[in-house]
């Protein structure tokens, strides 16, 4: 009776299994043939550790033999097979031994480096072989290692930069907003004469242009980190867009203590690009030149046809220290001034490069002691 609800239940399982397919997977998947098939396949995605493994147990089943056969040869006299047999199982434990204790003290070394790295030692490097597939996996680890190591210092490095680009956006907006707020103040007295008036005035137009261009500039830099800038790429010519430029700076650079060395040559240069876009390029850099050059040095702007390329250059030498790699001046609100005292909003250098970027050029500094110099690289 008891054999015929088990054979009932399994005959009730076996058609639940036929009409429902999910189920039938899910058995299939569990079972025992499916699990040595994929046993066996998984075997076999590296194929030379299954063949070194194949033949080290050849190698073992052959060494089993011939203490057989050197047992058997004892008995019959057979000095001949003794001989084959003592020779084979000689060379079995000089050679297998070793080889196993060499793989084992190298997957010993990589089990001590994985623990040393999850237990934080990003600086620990595992000991590679020459070759083999362990040397394999301690590379692999330690290049992931050094990939999360990299990525760590990045996160770290993201995280400084907003708590730095918090600091200065609240730094830069308080110190305009603030001389406003106590000018306006100062016009609410009484008995203000008209000069002190105008005087009061002038300097809160100066404050709040501060302002709209910090804020225009944040915008900006929000709109390209966004990828919503449209291009109008029209053909231009880049001489014109540089005298138009230098013609906008043309009262600061006479009031400047400096002396700008201009060459962009007398013929028209003509590529593909935006040219709004071009010409703030060409202004953030020579506004950049006016505010952090050294007072009473020259200023170089080149402007060179090549053959491929057109090639815009600045030189000048900073009157800050730069002690900062060359990477870090294109972070958005970083100065040559740390002190924050000269105008800008400190993301025109990355405005810059973006926009060369978007329109398939490249923006490259160079900076040897106090010489800064920048090179904008159009493609023709």
């Amino acid at each position: 009776m008891l054999c015929i609800i088990l054979n009932t239940l399994n005959i009730l399982d076996i058609i639940k299994l036929v009409d429902n397919r999910k189920e039938r997977k899910v058995k299939w998947e569990k079972g025992v043939i499916n699990t040595i098939r994929t046993t066996v396949k998984d075997s076999f995605i590296i194929k030379s550790i299954m063949f070194k493994t194949t033949f080290i147990i050849m190698l073992t089943i052959l060494f089993g033999m011939a203490i057989v056969i050197g047992y058997l040869s004892l008995e019959d006299y057979n000095s001949y097979l003794l001989f084959i047999s003592l020779l084979y199982a000689l060379y079995y434990l000089l050679v297998i031994p070793y080889y196993i204790l060499k793989k084992i003290s190298s997957l010993n070394r990589i089990i001590k480096g994985t623990d040393e790295i999850v237990s934080g030692n990003l600086n620990y490097t595992i000991e590679e072989e020459e070759k083999g597939m362990l040397s394999r996996l301690a590379y692999n680890i330690n290049n992931m290692k050094q990939g999360f190591k990299n990525s760590l210092e990045s996160e770290m490095k993201s995280e400084r930069l907003k708590s730095e680009l918090i600091t200065n956006v609240s730094h830069d907006l308080k110190t305009p907003l603030t001389s406003i707020i106590n000018y306006v103040d100062l016009l609410k007295r009484e008995n203000l004469s008209k000069d002190e008036i105008e005087g009061y005035i002038g300097v809160l137009d100066r404050k709040t242009q501060r302002l709209k261009i910090l804020i225009d500039d944040l915008f900006e830099a929000s709109k390209i980190a966004s990828g919503s800038v449209e291009l109008n790429v029209e053909l231009v010519d880049i001489v014109s867009l540089a005298n138009q430029a230098l013609a906008e700076f043309d009262e600061k650079i006479k009031k400047s203590p400096l002396t700008f060395k201009i060459n962009l040559g007398n013929e028209k240069i003509h590529t593909y690009l935006d040219g709004k876009k071009t010409w703030r390029v060409f202004e953030n850099l020579i506004n950049n030149a006016l505010k952090y050059s050294q007072p009473n040095t020259r200023v170089y702007i080149d402007l060179e046809d090549k053959e491929h390329n057109i090639i815009f250059t600045i030189k000048n030498v900073s009157a800050y220290e730069m002690d900062f790699n060359v990477e870090e001046i294109f972070d958005r609100f970083k100065r040559g001034d740390k002190s924050r005292n000269t105008e800008g909003s400190g993301l025109g250098l990355a405005i810059t490069k973006s926009i060369v970027e978007m329109q398939g050029g490249k923006l490259e500094i160079e900076i040897d002691g106090d010489l800064f110099k920048v090179m904008v690289i159009f493609c023709k």
